[in-house]
């Protein structure tokens, strides 16, 4: 599942993906389990409204990795096709 992070375009980061999420550019969301829950209930509230898979990650250091990056991330959004990073 998190090789899709690898392959497809995607946004990094509580800003960059809840604004993402707030132009219908979402196909999925991944939210790291060790991020803090005030910077994820926002974004979280935005997919369930619009209906936007979420899926649970271990751990931010694991997510961040999946992404490509060295530090940790609290959200990653996997774009829809079309939809530029």
């Amino acid at each position: 599942m998190l090789l899709e992070l690898q392959t497809k375009s995607k946004v990094i980061g509580v800003k960059q993906s809840a604004k993402a999420v707030r132009a219908d550019q979402a196909r999925c969301v991944y939210l790291a389990e060790d991020a803090d829950p005030a910077l994820l209930a926002p974004i979280e509230d935005q997919c369930c409204e619009k209906e936007i898979p979420l899926i649970r990650v271990e751990s931010m250091a694991l997510l961040g990795q999946a992404c490509g990056i060295d530090v940790g991330a609290a959200v990653a959004v996997v774009l829809k096709d079309g939809c530029a990073d």
